[in-house]
């Protein structure tokens, strides 16, 4: 448990003007860490693009932020690409090294939790970089999602094998309709 004091942060809908906050945050993990299974940080026009992507599909992409700072981001994506998938989402935290573990992670993934239910979608998985990063699977487990397995050394990174966890939490959208507007099924 952290004894540091949590930010109050506000959680919002991310604009392309902050993208390149988005890009400085992603870099350091790509760049330092092997949470990010990506080698080279990507643009910050390929972070537009990315966020441009999120939107075209609905799909709810936040960031947070204190004092006009963003401190972290986060996203859902679609899980798979295949039809029988499209009602679970692949959430992704990430927050800034210098924040960690002052409640950015937590508001930001509570707030995309939300944001996926009131979608209607009914399952969000957790693809986690790194059987190590007790970080982000224990921001996750106080969320409500399980560890469902470990695919071990699957990525290499700065010269070693690195693990994935994979979790997964329902999400509480019954009675909903779907994401597409359908009534949802019984």
């Amino acid at each position: 448990m952290s004894t540091k004091k949590s930010l109050p942060v506000s959680i919002r809908d991310a604009t392309d003007q902050d993208m390149a906050a988005v890009q400085t945050i992603y870099a350091f993990y790509v760049e330092r860490t092997p949470v990010s299974f990506e080698e080279i940080p990507p643009t910050v026009e390929e972070m537009k693009n990315r966020l441009a992507q999120v939107r075209e599909r609905g799909m709810p992409y936040l960031v947070a932020e204190e004092a006009g700072e963003v401190l972290g981001y986060s996203y859902a994506a679609p899980w798979r690409a295949r039809s029988a998938y499209r009602y679970t989402v692949e959430d992704s935290v990430y927050v800034a090294p210098f924040v960690v573990g002052r409640g950015v992670g937590t508001a930001l993934l509570s707030a995309l939790i939300s944001r996926c239910e009131n979608l209607g979608y009914r399952q969000m998985i957790a693809v986690i970089g790194d059987s190590a990063n007790q970080g982000s699977i224990g921001l996750h487990r106080s969320l409500g999602f399980r560890q469902e397995g470990v695919l071990r050394g699957v990525g290499l990174k700065f010269g070693r094998w690195v693990d994935v966890v994979i979790m997964h939490r329902t999400l509480n959208a019954k009675g909903k309709s779907l994401p597409d507007g359908t009534p949802a099924p019984e």
